[in-house]
């Protein structure tokens, strides 16, 4: 298995990052709980972060026609 997060920090910005990572992580798993998450991979190439999330039940997170997918981005 690998790892959750990819990415790579100076070492002065690398707690920061963590934490988010770490955030993002419980504010996913907080408010999808009915989804069946089995993972959450996190990359930040150059200066953006994106986040996968590998769900058994899609639908819940995007919604009818993908309009749960806005209101979720904003929380």
């Amino acid at each position: 298995r690998t790892w959750d997060s990819r990415w790579f920090a100076d070492n002065a910005e690398y707690g920061q990052l963590l934490h988010e990572d770490l955030k993002m992580l419980k504010f996913v798993m907080s408010e999808l709980k009915q989804a069946g998450i089995s993972k959450v991979v996190i990359e930040r190439p150059h200066k953006k972060c994106l986040v996968t999330i590998h769900s058994a039940r899609p639908g819940l997170i995007i919604g009818r026609k993908g309009a749960d997918i806005d209101s979720f981005l904003r929380s």
